[in-house]
C-alpha cells in the first residue's frame, strides 16, 4: 500500500524507470518506486511527462496533481477502471435511493459539524458559540433537509476568524486552506475511484458541472482536520503569501496519524477506511457502520 505523496517543483523530465518513477531535474535523478506513492503533485510551467509513466500510475493507483501559477491545484489525473468489479459497484451505485443517500448524509455531515465544534472549542470559543452550534447539531434531519450546515459553518468561521471574515477573501488563511481542501479533495478522489465508485454521483452534491460530488461528499468530516493542521502548524504571524515550505507542510498532513477503531494509520488511510466502512453503510443502510472520524483521534497523534 501507497504511503508518500511526492511533491514536483520545476521538475524537467518524469519518466518510468524499471517500476519507479524517475524525476529529472537538471543534472539530478531521483528513484522513488510507485509501489510507495499514492499522490505525485506538480508545480511549475516546464515540466515533462511521458505516456508510459502515466500509464503505470494509472495501473498503481497513484493520483496526479496539476498545480496553476498560484500553486493551487487546478488538474488531477485518476486511474480508470482498474477496480476489479468496477460495473457491479457503477451498478449499485446508481441504484442508491434517495432515503439510502438522506440516511448516510445525515451521519457524514454530522462528523463534519462535530469536528467543527471539538477545533472551536480547542481554539479558545467562547462557550456560547460552542453552544450555538451543538444546539443547531441537535437538530439535524436525516438528509440535513433543514440545512443545519449551513448556520454551523457560519457561526465556526465567524467565531475563530471574525464576523467580516469569508471564504471568498484573498488572503492567507484562505489561500491555505484552499491548497489543504485541494489536497483532501484530490486523495479522496484517487481513493472513490481506486473503490470502483463514480465520482460525479453523490448522495448530497448534485451539481451537473462538478465531475466530483461524491468526493465533496465524504472529504467533508476531514476539513475541519484540515483547518486544525492550518491553523496550529502552517499559519504564523510571519507570513504574508503561502510560501514552498508552507505548501510542504499542508501536504504533510496527509502522513499524519489518527486514531481509527483503535488503529493508528495516516490520513491517507483513514481515508480508506472511510469509503469501505461509507460502502457497506449505505448498502446495508446502516449508518452505524461508517467509522468515526474524529478531530481529538488527531491531536497529539501527530509525528
Amino acid at each position: 500500500m501507497g504511503w508518500r505523496i511526492v511533491h514536483v517543483k520545476e521538475g524537467d523530465v518524469l519518466r518510468l524507470r524499471l517500476d519507479s518513477l524517475e524525476v529529472l531535474k537538471k543534472e539530478n535523478k531521483v528513484y522513488i518506486p510507485l509501489s510507495d506513492i499514492t499522490m505525485i503533485v506538480l508545480e511549475g510551467n516546464r515540466t515533462t511527462i511521458t505516456t508510459k509513466l502515466l500509464s503505470s500510475l494509472s495501473q498503481n493507483n497513484v493520483g496526479l496533481v496539476i498545480c496553476d501559477d498560484k500553486y493551487l491545484p487546478v488538474g488531477i489525473y485518476l486511474p480508470y477502471g482498474q477496480y476489479h468489479h468496477y460495473s457491479k459497484r457503477v451498478i449499485r451505485q446508481a441504484e442508491w435511493t434517495k432515503e439510502q443517500k438522506g440516511l448516510i448524509w445525515q451521519s457524514v455531515i454530522k462528523q463534519k459539524m462535530t469536528n467543527q465544534v471539538d477545533y472551536a472549542r480547542f481554539a479558545g470559543v467562547d462557550e456560547d458559540r460552542l453552544n450555538l452550534m451543538q444546539d443547531l447539531i441537535s437538530n439535524l434531519l436525516i438528509g440535513d433537509t433543514t440545512n443545519r450546515e449551513g448556520p454551523v459553518a457560519k457561526v465556526y468561521f465567524d467565531s475563530l476568524y471574525g464576523k467580516s471574515f469569508t471564504r471568498d477573501d484573498e488572503n492567507l488563511i484562505n489561500g491555505a486552506m484552499n491548497f489543504g481542501y485541494a489536497i483532501l479533495r484530490s486523495c479522496m478522489a484517487r481513493i472513490v475511484v481506486g473503490n470502483g465508485l463514480v465520482t460525479m454521483l453523490g448522495i448530497f452534491h448534485h451539481n451537473e458541472f462538478n465531475s466530483f460530488n461524491l468526493v465533496d461528499d465524504l472529504m467533508e468530516p476531514f476539513r475541519p482536520l484540515m483547518d486544525y493542521w492550518v491553523n496550529e502548524y502552517v499559519i504564523n504571524d510571519k507570513q504574508d503569501y503561502l510560501s514552498y515550505e508552507a505548501r510542504l507542510k499542508i501536504i504533510e498532513f496527509m502522513s499524519q496519524k489518527i486514531k481509527i477503531q483503535n488503529k493508528k494509520m495516516t490520513i491517507d488511510n483513514a481515508m480508506q477506511e472511510y469509503v469501505a466502512s461509507f460502502i457497506s453503510a449505505i448498502d446495508e443502510q446502516d449508518p452505524a457502520l461508517l467509522v468515526d472520524i474524529k478531530l481529538e483521534n488527531l491531536i497529539g497523534e501527530e509525528s
